[in-house]
Order: C-alpha cells, then structure tokens, then sequence
C-alpha cells in the first residue's frame, strides 16, 4: 500500500509542476492577446492547482487509509496527471508555433 501512496504523491508532485508551467504560459498569452479563453484556463488552472496542493498534504499527513480508498486515490491521480500531460504537450507546442 505504501508504493501505491507514493505513486499517488509523485503523480500529484508533477501535477503542481505542470499546471505551475501551464498557468505561466496562459498568464504570458493573456498579457499578449487579452483572450477570455485564457482567463478561464488560468481560473482552472489555479482552482487544479489548489485540489493538487492539498491532495500532495494530505498523502503526506494523513493517517492510514484503507486499502480501497488508497487505490481508488492513486488511480485518479494518475489519470488527472496523464491529463494534464496532454494538455501541457499542446499548450507547449501551440506556444511554440506562437513565436
């Protein structure tokens, strides 16, 4: 159990690195482009950005899960990460076309 909690924590670690980079972009195209779109991908981003945070916390204090409730955790995280991983890739190579 406690390799699929590390999982989890790790899955949640690159979460926050991501959206951080993600968030800089949108934030650098809004300053650019004054696009609406760019102001509701940086809310989501922020608000993601928050769940990911308190998510690493709380695989970091918290007390012993059940095994269930530990698997179902990691499963999400990872999926959300390979999500993000995706949308950081074409965010990344759209910015890349932008310049």
């Amino acid at each position: 159990m406690s390799l699929m909690l590390d999982i989890a924590r790790l899955a949640a670690g690159v979460n926050i690195l991501l959206l951080a980079g993600l968030i800089g972009i949108w934030a650098n195209n809004y300053r650019q482009m004054q696009a609406p779109l760019l102001l509701g991908l940086m809310t989501f981003g922020a608000l993601l950005l928050a769940e990911n945070v308190s998510a690493l916390y709380f695989y970091l204090t918290a007390p012993a899960m059940p095994t269930l409730a530990v698997q179902s955790m990691m499963l999400i995280q990872v999926l959300e990460t390979v999500a993000i991983a995706a949308l950081a890739y074409v965010t990344w190579r759209g910015a890349e076309r932008v310049r």
